[in-house]
């Protein structure tokens, strides 16, 4: 079972290039399941039992289904994020090199380890806003070959590289995309091939580098999986299929997969933005419910923030805590910080480990060193928004941030057996304080 879902995490990352792609993968298994497209712009016809999806800039999405017994409902949400650390291509991107080689111009997209993009075969994915008629679409992009690469300094030409090495984004991290001068054109020439339109119907572009590696399942005993993208689509797919195995029939179950978390959130389609809020808003007003049966709604919600967590390095075991600290393979991590960069607390973490007791899924603790600063991710951020009882958990993984990263074989099905077990649970708080989990009923 295990290796059957690792392989099916990474037949899905190898497709989701890019948060565009991870998005429109999503929407066709959602699709599939019998999921309704609602459109923003348009007005919401929902039904108790119904089930729908929305996105936001083809790069956020958020599906739902509504419960029959919607007297005193709640909602019942997981978070995770679709995009990684990357490069962006800029808009002029040819670099002419002496007139021998075409290197194109980047930005760095998040926080990525630069080093694990050197020699090794890459390409572009992403988004084109073509004309079409008095019109604009947008059209997905993969250009599905081995493309590019960053070749490294030779260590002849720079003897420190073992001892000390910095590299600089604008010069030391640009890919080579050709051996000759080419046209200034050539890209665009190549995008509009691709895409079988002609260059001047190309009004716009968003693309990305991204690793041409195979995923693989690896190991002594096959216990490893590495792939690109694991933070965080492992954890965006894996609540994904919870989310659809499970629902009962007194809670609005909401999925959400927010883009921009490795850039810090701050846009119309992250999880700082109103879409969430949006969304929950929506819902209730269209089941006919009043603003105070949303805050009554809110009060008895709970939300799962999945994003996935540092195991410890088998080379490096000193930069984690002494008895915070998780491995690969041994169940789902609850994360906490005393600065909240995780908003777990004692609640949302006693309630979680009913959730996965119930689920027969194991769970570890997560905290930073504490004279080490770590990262933060979606579950304080949408809680600007949208404040409802949360924890933050992830599954292990090795060499975060790199562009082929490693987790372990077990742990996406873990996750997806506790989110169809939190799904189809009723939580709720009996008295001040006083809380209990109760299997819901799916009215089927």
């Amino acid at each position: 079972m295990y290796r059957e879902v690792a392989q099916e995490l990474l037949s899905f990352i190898k497709s989701s290039p890019t948060p565009f792609h991870a998005v429109w993968n999503i929407s066709g298994i959602l699709e599939k399941e019998g999921y309704e497209r609602l459109k923003e712009g348009s007005a919401w016809n929902i039904r108790p039992g119904g089930r729908y999806y929305v996105t936001r800039n083809g790069s956020s999405i958020l599906a739902f289904k509504t419960g029959t017994q919607m007297e005193n409902y709640s909602f019942h949400i997981t978070a995770s994020h679709s995009d990684s650390p990357t490069f962006k291509l800029k808009e002029n991107a040819q670099m002419d090199v002496k007139g021998k080689y075409t290197v194109l111009d980047t930005e760095g997209y998040g926080g990525m380890l630069c080093s694990t993009w050197l020699d090794r075969p890459l390409s572009l994915a992403g988004r084109v806003i073509v004309k079409e008629g008095n019109g604009l679409a947008s059209r997905l992009l993969n250009i599905d070959r081995d493309l590019l690469m960053i070749p490294s300094l030779a260590i002849h030409m720079n003897r420190e590289v073992n001892e000390k090495q910095s590299l600089n984004k604008q010069k030391d991290m640009l890919p080579l995309y050709s051996g000759r001068k080419m046209d200034a054109d050539a890209l665009k020439n190549l995008v509009a091939d691709e895409l079988e339109v002609e260059a001047e119907q190309i009004y716009g572009t968003d693309l990305y580098l991204y690793n041409r590696a195979e995923p693989s399942i690896w190991g002594a005993d096959d216990e490893f999986i590495s792939s690109p993208r694991l933070d965080d689509l492992e954890c965006a797919y894996a609540s994904l299929r919870g989310f659809l195995r499970g629902e009962n029939s007194e809670t609005v179950s909401v999925y959400a997969c927010f883009d921009n978390e490795e850039v810090g959130s701050q846009t119309k389609q992250g999880a700082a933005s109103t879409f969430l809020c949006d969304v929950l808003t929506r819902i209730n007003a269209a089941l006919g419910k009043t603003p105070e049966d949303l805050s009554r709604a809110l009060a008895s919600s709970f939300m799962l923030s999945c994003d996935n967590a540092h195991a410890v390095h088998p080379n490096y075991p000193e930069k984690t805590d002494v008895c915070n600290c998780v491995y690969m393979n041994e169940g789902i991590v609850v994360k906490s910080h005393a600065g909240q960069k995780y908003t777990s607390d004692a609640v949302s973490i006693a309630l979680f480990k009913m959730i996965c007791e119930k689920a027969g899924v194991p769970v570890q603790f997560f905290a930073n060193r504490s004279d080490m600063n770590g990262g933060s991710t979606l579950g304080n951020i949408a809680m600007s928004q949208v404040s409802v009882n949360t924890v933050d958990i992830g599954l292990a993984q090795l060499a975060m941030h790199s562009s082929f990263e490693t987790a372990g074989v077990k742990d996406a099905a873990y996750l997806i057996r506790a989110v169809e077990t939190f799904y189809k649970s009723h939580i709720c708080e009996k008295d001040a304080g006083v809380y209990e989990i109760e299997d819901g009923c799916t009215g089927k």
